[in-house]
């Protein structure tokens, strides 16, 4: 069998149950049941639990659990003992262990303990998850990897029947009956919740990510709460194959890089038809551009609604851009409720001020769309955290020299304004203008001046200082760990993307519509008709849509080799005219395979001398291999840990090592009982050669050697 068939085949074996739940022209009936429902999960949390509490009692920080005594003495035996090739919801309960630490940090702040416990649930996730990727490659590990980070699990799952009642009221407040897949969350969804960057910066998580952004890996996510729930076909986690996908496959909607391109093209309509509507507005008549504007805008809003929905506040607010986005609803709420006043009531005056701050929206569209479309670079990413401690502490600052403007206020006895002194102090605050200290004596000649000044010094000197040294910090450490950042919010973006409502399969306005027409219908019509009626809709309205993806991918998808455009434009690619250009060429293709071939020797020679290329290029057996025939390089074994070693020691003890079995307690005795009989022999010598025979050698003759203490029972 050749590579290609032979590649086709595993293909057909991964893929060959995917039509079944994917594609309602195949299969009639809900899909198979869930194939972790006999995990113990909720055994395995308290289990993870127990093992954390009783392994670690000290607190430390990341880089100390990092350490190669910490990982030889605490992390490698977790990972040991808690790893199970057949159980992939561990790393579920690591993380769910990891955000039950830090709320009961959040209690606690007299101690850290919890916080190195919560930091040792990511780090030994983080290592399993690694074990798991080095025990399963190619595509079977991808599929292996993807059902461990996103498939669903419940906290109470096979939890004893006693705790089920008791806790019942933690699992019935769900409101849509989903069956076995009701309640369910995913370790991807912890992480995102309990910010384990170091987990999702991993390798073996980003390539899961990538699959899933692309769409390699398809499933169907649980959520909060649908508006338009279609679940009379669930999509298990699989590899796609587009070869076998209908032409109109309405889930690659669904998939995060078409909803990301998606998202854009709304976002960049709703900004050309609110420039639009401002240019043209009208304070007495509802213009054309403001009715296609308020249409669009509506349906956009409740896209974003219908996005809080799905997965909780929570994890919507991790993205970059959402609070730009909550800002904008929340002043076009306003504005449309002002119009539809202004419009029934002929208020002009309503209609003006309705305008006025739709207006005041520009501020939050146009950054949004740098963050759209730059969203990994390094001043977006920080700019959210920055925001957020910017906003904390001006609320904090706003409560605290409130004070100063009652005083003033009493002071006065009405004789200003509360705005005008609050607009003094906002000046003096920014150090803008000191008309306030000027007119400080119109309240009081004595303590007028004293609290102006006062509160100069406080809020001008001491508030801007804290401020910018809060920002330097944030900003600082968020760049010192800029690529976790930054693949934290990849993950965030691919999480956001899977979507499971059907109401995201309508772009808008189009989901203005569907609203309307298909949640009456879901009380009407039997699953099944809803489900069908759904999917036409979703066909007819994305037909073109659909049909360009499926070309696409077909050609692109698990392609890896360059396209014919790209091969022939490789000749106006002016980068390969650089001094150092050979460099970057040498690895943009694969190499042949006769090359592969004195890999494959040079790793099989067990002289480490002869490894050099010149004693490969010269074998003369490569020359008669029968033509066809292709060997590939032998894989090395991976480390699952790392481990420390002394600076030099491989190099000195290299060579009087080799051939010595070290595999087990007898061969490393051996070796350590030879190198004590050379040191002695050595010793010997020296004492000859100084005449001195006679004390110290016979001493040193009559020492036990290592095994012999091992025999007498302990080292001496």
């Amino acid at each position: 069998m050749t590579r290609t068939n032979a590649r086709e085949g595993e293909e057909e074996l991964l893929l060959g149950d995917e039509e079944q739940c994917d594609h309602p022209d195949h299969y009639e009936g809900p899909c198979a049941p869930n194939p972790y429902a006999d995990l113990p999960v909720y055994t395995n949390i308290h289990r993870v639990r127990h093992e954390l509490i009783s392994s670690i009692d000290d607190p430390y920080s990341i880089e100390q659990l990092r350490a190669p005594r910490i990982n030889v003495a605490i992390v490698r035996p977790l990972v040991n003992r808690l790893w199970n090739e057949k159980d992939v919801s561990i790393i579920y309960c690591l993380l769910v262990n990891k955000l039950q630490f830090l709320r009961e940090q959040a209690f606690e702040a007299h101690q850290t303990i919890n916080t190195t416990r919560a930091l040792l649930c990511e780090l030994v996730a983080l290592k399993i998850l690694r074990r798991f990727d080095e025990e399963n490659p190619e595509r079977h590990g991808l599929l292996l990897l993807a059902n461990i980070i996103v498939a669903g699990f419940e906290p109470f799952q096979n939890a004893p029947r006693e705790i089920e009642r008791v806790h019942s009221y933690a699992t019935s407040w769900n409101i849509q009956n989903r069956g076995h897949r009701i309640g369910k969350s995913t370790a991807l969804e912890i992480a995102i919740v309990s910010e384990s960057k170091i987990f999702l910066s991993a390798p073996a998580c980003q390539k899961v990510m990538e699959a899933i952004y692309l769409g390699l890996v398809v499933y169907t996510p649980s959520s909060f709460i649908d508006i338009i729930p279609d679940h009379y076909k669930h999509k298990p986690i699989t590899l796609y194959n587009p070869n076998k996908a209908p032409r109109l496959n309405q889930y690659r909607l669904m998939v995060p890089r078409t909803r990301n391109a998606l998202d854009i093209c709304q976002f960049l309509t709703l900004l050309i038809l609110y420039v639009l509507t401002m240019e043209h507005r009208q304070s007495d008549t509802f213009t054309t551009y403001e009715l296609l504007f308020c249409v669009y805008a509506t349906g956009w809003a409740l896209d974003e609604f219908a996005s809080i929905l799905e997965h909780g506040w929570q994890c919507y607010t991790q993205n970059l851009w959402a609070f730009l986005d909550f800002m904008f609803i929340l002043i076009y709420s306003v504005y449309l409720l002002l119009r539809i006043h202004n419009l029934a009531t002929g208020d002009v005056r309503s209609g003006i001020v309705s305008l006025d701050i739709l207006a005041a929206g520009a501020p939050v569209l146009i950054p949004r769309l740098a963050f759209n479309l730059l969203s990994e670079n390094m001043l977006f990413v920080s700019l959210r955290a920055m925001m957020a401690d910017f906003t904390v502490l001006t609320l904090l600052a706003v409560w605290c020299f409130a004070g100063f403007l009652l005083s003033m206020m009493w002071l006065g006895e009405g004789e200003h304004p509360p705005i005008t002194i609050s607009k003094w102090m906002l000046w003096v605050w920014f150090g803008l203008d000191g008309t306030g200290i000027q007119r400080s004596v119109d309240f009081h000649w004595l303590i007028g001046p004293i609290l102006m000044v006062t509160f100069a010094f406080l809020g001008n000197t001491l508030f801007l200082t804290i401020l910018v040294s809060m920002l330097s910090s944030t900003f600082s450490k968020i760049a010192s760990n800029a690529t976790a950042e930054i693949q934290f919010r990849r993950a965030v973006l691919t999480f956001e993307g899977v979507k499971s409502d059907a109401i995201f399969a309508y772009q808008p306005p189009f989901n203005i519509l569907a609203l309307c027409l298909l949640l009456p219908l879901k009380i009407v019509l039997t699953p099944r008709w809803f489900h069908k009626i759904n999917v036409a809709a979703v066909r007819t309205i994305n037909a073109p849509l659909l049909l360009l993806l499926s070309v696409y991918e077909r050609r692109r998808l698990w392609n890896t080799k360059p396209s014919k455009l790209k091969t022939k434009l490789s000749f106006w690619d002016f980068s390969r005219f650089s001094v150092h250009a050979d460099i970057q060429a040498v690895f943009d293709s694969d190499p042949p395979q006769s090359v592969l071939d004195e890999i494959s020797e040079a790793e099989e020679n067990p002289n480490p001398g002869n490894l050099a290329v010149p004693s490969i290029s010269f074998d003369s057996n490569a020359s008669k291999r029968p033509e066809g025939h292709r060997m590939n390089p032998t894989k090395t074994a991976k480390r699952k840990d790392s481990m420390a070693t002394m600076e030099g020691l491989t190099e000195h003890l290299g060579d009087w090592l080799h051939g010595h079995d070290s595999s087990g307690l007898t061969g490393r005795l051996e070796v350590l009982e030879d190198a004590t009989r050379r040191i002695e022999e050595m010793v010997q010598k020296i004492s000859q050669n100084f005449g001195d025979d006679s004390s110290d050698s016979q001493a040193i003759s009559r020492a036990p050697t290592t095994q012999n203490s091992f025999e007498d029972g302990g080292v001496r």
